[in-house]
């Protein structure tokens, strides 16, 4: 019978070892059976190579690793317990996120309450288990930062999920929290272990190209989320390399080494198109719902301002010649003041977002005169999703704010004096800055340049509906 050399057996001893075996009885049992086997093979005929990797190939790539987990859920009472919890856990906290999705879709009760349990036994039972099975499996030092930013950045995405949907505070600060520990921690980490596979050497490029993939990929839909600028762009450029680029090349090498399908490569494909479809759809999705909602929304309000505008200077001519005239004048002198203080705000909020960060444009092409006053063509915004105008003028502690409270301030002190009080109460909800604009709160997220002059539409719209209703009411006295 052929017996393996020394070198030989040291070869399997390290590759098993790479397979992470660390019950050390257990190992050595491999070691001699796998040995057995390579020689049992090499009575055909066969040289070691050959031998070896048809027993390899007999076993399969995961035989060693599930030998190790049955022995250890044979003889490990906490491990066990472990594993049932994380198998339990898993399975309940994926189908009451499942439930909860159908009953939020179908708008049933109790799909928050079965969304927040899902994610709570997710978070904080499976994913719990599921790094205390990996450490006792591997005990792998190593590999340890990769399970650990695992275990924070999906423990993360899984609350900032919650939050988000639940409408909670603090939403897009666990996301972004979530999407910094898995882009560059938990993504790079699981890079460098791939890279560090020897027998996979051929792979690294694919390995290097899908991480870059997949970290702007997410890293995009982070900013779509938020409404960051650069959103398409990083989306665009992660499916271009994940699709065209990646995918393609682990296709082709996994060809070549296998010659049968694997359940992993199948798995692979299922989880990458899950990923990549729904990435996809949501950013179709949100282009659609601008084209298709947002652009005629807005028209629509400006159509409503030119009637309103036009409205109230007709009435105003009609009594030119009335004792009422002048204090319709003061009034639509006043409520013009505030309409271009709204303007203005809308052109510099443009002009910010056209130029660069910190230089804002001296012109916009977005913005034309009318006889009405002025006109955005919101077709023609570049970066529609970009937050930094709001933060710049619309929060409570910007000097354009602070301008616009004051005036308005003013506004309702003049219409105090000019109408009864339960009417100025019924007007103020539609010319409070409040009602309109950001009140700062930070884990409210921010507020989309189209967002914004939309808010500003609507205000306009409303202060030119109380200059009508106040008009009337001057005319009829």
């Amino acid at each position: 019978m052929p017996e393996l050399s020394l070198q030989h057996i040291d070869q399997i001893s390290r590759d098993i070892r790479r397979q992470e075996i660390t019950f050390s009885h257990l190992l050595e049992d491999l070691i001699d059976h796998v040995c057995c086997d390579v020689e049992n093979e090499m009575q055909s005929g066969l040289n070691f190579a050959e031998a070896y990797n048809r027993v390899k190939k007999k076993m399969g790539l995961r035989r060693l690793k599930e030998i190790q987990e049955e022995t250890l859920y044979a003889v490990d009472t906490k491990y066990r317990f472990m594993k049932n919890t994380m198998k339990i856990s898993g399975v309940a906290g994926t189908v009451l996120f499942g439930f909860a999705a159908l009953f939020k879709i179908q708008h049933w009760p109790g799909a928050g309450q079965m969304m927040t349990l899902g994610a709570m036994v997710l978070a904080f039972v499976f994913l719990p288990s599921a790094l205390s099975v990996l450490w006792k499996e591997t005990h792998n030092r190593k590999r340890l930062f990769l399970f650990i930013s695992a275990f924070f950045a999906g423990m993360l995405l899984i609350l900032g999920t919650l939050f988000k949907i639940q409408h909670w505070p603090m939403a897009g600060s666990i996301l972004c929290l979530a999407a910094v520990s898995g882009i560059l921690f938990f993504i790079p980490a699981l890079a460098l272990s791939r890279l560090s596979d020897q027998e996979n050497k051929a792979k690294r490029p694919v390995y290097i190209l899908g991480a870059a993939g997949i970290v702007l990929f997410f890293a995009g839909m982070l900013f779509k989320i938020q409404h960051w600028p650069l959103a398409t762009l990083f989306i665009i450029t992660g499916i271009i390399l994940l699709c065209f680029l990646a995918f393609p090349m682990f296709t082709w090498l996994t060809w070549k080494e296998e010659s049968y399908i694997t359940p992993i490569f199948i798995f692979l494909v299922i989880g990458f198109l899950l990923i990549i479809v729904p990435g996809a759809m949501l950013t179709l999705s949100l282009q659609h719902s601008y084209q298709e909602f947002y652009y005629p929304n807005n028209d629509q309000q400006k159509s409503l301002y030119d009637y309103l505008f036009r409205n109230n200077s007709s009435l105003i001519s009609r009594y030119k010649d009335s004792l009422n005239y002048p204090k319709m004048e003061q009034l639509h002198s006043k409520t013009s003041g505030i309409l271009t203080i709204l303007s203005n705000i809308q052109k510099k909020m443009v002009q910010e977002s056209e130029g660069q960060p910190g230089k804002p444009a001296v012109s916009a092409s977005q913005i034309s005169q009318t006889e009405t006053g002025q006109e955005i063509l919101y077709m023609e915004l570049s970066k529609p999703f970009d937050p930094r105008p709001a933060k710049a003028f619309l929060m409570p502690h910007s000097s354009a704010r602070k301008e616009l409270n004051f005036s308005i301030a003013e506004y309702e002190s003049y219409l105090a004096s000019i109408i009864p009080a339960e009417d100025l109460l019924k007007y103020k909800k539609m010319i409070d800055t409040e009602t309109f604009l950001p009140d700062g709160n930070p884990d409210k997220g921010g507020m989309s340049l189209m967002a914004a002059l939309h808010s500003l539409e609507i205000m306009k719209n409303g202060l030119l509906t109380v200059e009508s209703c106040v008009l009337n009411t001057i005319a009829r006295h």
